[in-house]
């Protein structure tokens, strides 16, 4: 026997739930058994059905109500069949028995007050296999699914997925309206094969016409069409559609962002409507954070989204650190940021900052200022780059002596962020690089400082929910000796941020002065943290943990240098919006630190 029909349809009629059933019969009672059974299906098969099942689901969830009982009968026959034809299975055989009546059958009207068994029975019959597997025509440089080849699984996503790969062929090559003709699928029941032949039409290959907007309200019109960037003129290109989506989202300003494709234009041009929905222009933030040792740290910004119409972002933003902290005093500081999206590039942003703060170190005091002008460049959603022009200056004392800092730095960073979450990131990789070389003015010497930051996630098991995380930084400064560079471009370990169980910046290098052995940072720096997380529910997760670090002078591994490490036991709660951390630490190695070491905050670790 040979089934032919253009499109996959169940066998069997699937009925839609009758609204009116809720009010035509009274409460139902219980249903006292439901049996699901399908003969010859296999263990895969057996779970996918169960899965689709809304009479399993209804079971599992306690429903008692008749009519609803018999409404998801009803509507089980097109589920269990998609199933089976998801699977390869078009000549399967459903059957649903209500109290021995077959549920297709029942009228509506008739739907019973009572329902006491329902019989659910699926005969799979045999996975069908692939007979034929055309699509044409097909543009240059197509790639259809595996699966579709004569002699495999005859599935019936791979018919659509191989129907959706023809049709992206096409747009990709240009062709924005190409679409499906025809199709012909037949199965063969008698030696359980499938046939499917589909036809498309590429449609005449089009250029991108005029950018429309629509729903703008404070953001100027103009700008929106310059940030998109769409190039207007060239070829149509959905990945180039795409990204003057992503930009528009990646300003911040929009709640919403949709570019629809238009009717084609004479000759050739297809125009784009934006249609866009505006956040709130303004948000504010606030944060904190507690060590045991290091004291609370709060901190806080307010940011205007649009500042001129044209997405400006104004942020201020503020911090007060080491509050309460036993080793150091307060620092605190305050700096404002402006970005201009869309500047010489539609995937370039012009940024301007400034930031004025004081820093009450162990060794050394420091009113410090930053005033820098910097590019970022998107070269794509997970890589960026940025370039800068900084002026710091830095005024303070240390326990010998006093010091004055100034130079000029021009920081060139990159970063490719390939994690899954940014907050809590379950698979992916993380990498930062930075080299600046800075210029000194009078006493401040001039040289480079290079860092790196590198973090790599691995999920185990069901739905990650064991994660291995590991995180290695370095850091250097060449060319400029120990004592003539700036003290916060100088490398320390322990605390939160690189060694937990070791107190926030304990490790550094000691250097002879006079009758005094003064600590300061050091010119090399190696970090490394290891972490097993594994949450207990959806929401509370546990993590193990080991992290060390090592600063060294004039090179890695140097006699001048030493290290230490420190290992415990964290507490993490998933709000939504990033799990709220607690981390227990205790020193393991080195001899910076004695005691419990205690760290709250926002946000995994690394």
């Amino acid at each position: 026997m040979i089934t032919r029909f253009t499109r996959l349809l169940p066998r069997r009629r699937v009925f839609a739930a009758a609204a009116a059933l809720a009010v035509l019969a009274g409460p139902g009672q219980a249903l006292d058994r439901l049996e699901f059974q399908a003969p010859g299906a296999d263990k895969d098969l057996l779970a996918a059905l169960k899965g689709a099942s809304l009479l399993m689901s209804s079971e599992l969830d306690g429903q008692e109500d008749a009519q609803d009982l018999f409404a998801a009968a009803r509507a089980e026959y097109g589920r269990l069949l998609g199933t089976l034809y998801a699977a390869g299975h078009y000549s399967g055989v459903i059957s649903i028995r209500i109290d021995g009546r077959e549920a297709a059958g029942i009228a509506p009207l008739d739907a019973p007050a009572r329902i006491n068994v329902i019989e659910v029975r699926v005969e799979p019959g045999p996975a069908f296999r692939f007979s034929e597997a055309r699509v044409a025509p097909l543009a240059a440089g197509t790639e259809l699914p595996r699966g579709f080849v004569i002699g495999q699984p005859a599935l019936s996503g791979t018919v659509r997925d191989a129907a959706a790969a023809g049709v992206a062929g096409w747009r990709d090559a240009g062709h924005a309206k190409a679409g499906i003709a025809g199709q012909e699928v037949t199965a063969d029941h008698r030696d359980a094969t499938l046939a499917a032949r589909i036809a498309l039409e590429p449609g005449p290959r089009l250029r991108f016409g005029p950018l429309a907007v629509e729903g703008e309200a404070r953001m100027r019109e103009r700008r929106i069409v310059k940030i998109a960037g769409l190039p207007e003129g060239e070829v149509f290109s959905p990945e180039e559609l795409d990204r003057a989506a992503n930009r528009l989202r990646r300003t911040g300003v929009f709640k919403s962002v949709t570019l629809a494709e238009g009717e084609v234009l004479s000759p050739d041009l297809l125009p784009i409507t934006a249609t866009v929905v505006e956040e709130k222009p303004r948000r504010f933030s606030l944060g904190a954070e507690i060590a045991s040792q290091d004291g609370l740290s709060l901190s806080g910004y307010w940011l205007h989204r649009n500042l001129l119409g044209g997405a400006e972002r104004l942020r201020v933003d503020g911090e007060i650190a080491n509050i309460g902290a036993q080793n150091s005093g307060i620092d605190y500081k305050l700096g404002l940021t402006l970005d201009r999206p869309a500047t010489l590039t539609p995937d370039t942003t012009l940024g301007f900052a400034a930031e004025i703060g004081h820093l009450d170190e162990e060794d050394f005091q420091a009113d410090v200022a930053t005033l820098g002008l910097g590019l970022t460049h998107y070269f794509s959603d997970n890589l960026t780059g940025r370039i800068g022009f900084d002026y710091e200056y830095a005024n303070g004392r240390d326990l010998v002596d006093d010091f004055l800092f100034r130079n000029v730095s021009v920081p060139i960073g990159v970063t490719l962020d390939r994690r899954n979450d940014k907050t809590d990131a379950t698979s992916g990789y993380y990498l930062d690089g930075e080299v600046k070389p800075f210029f000194g003015f009078g006493t401040t010497g001039s040289g480079i400082r290079s860092t790196l930051d590198a973090r790599a996630y691995l999920g185990l098991g069901a739905e990650d929910r064991f994660v291995l995380a590991g995180r290695l930084q370095l850091g250097m400064v060449t060319g400029s000796s120990l004592l003539a560079t700036p003290r916060d471009d100088l490398f320390y370990s322990g605390g939160g941020g690189t060694v937990r169980g070791q107190p926030y910046q304990s490790l550094g290098v000691n250097v002879t002065r006079g009758l005094l052995s003064p600590k300061i940072g050091g010119t090399h720096f190696i970090g490394a943290q290891l972490e097993a997380r594994a949450k207990v529910t959806d929401a509370i997760g546990v993590v193990g943990f080991f992290d060390a670090g090592r600063i060294d002078v004039g090179d890695f591994f140097g006699t001048a240098g030493d290290w230490h490490s420190g290992a415990g036991l964290g507490l993490r709660y998933d709000t939504g919006f990033g799990p709220i951390r607690l981390d227990l630490a205790m020193p393991v190695g080195g001899t910076t630190g004695d005691g419990l070491q205690i760290y709250v905050g926002l946000g995994q670790a690394f």
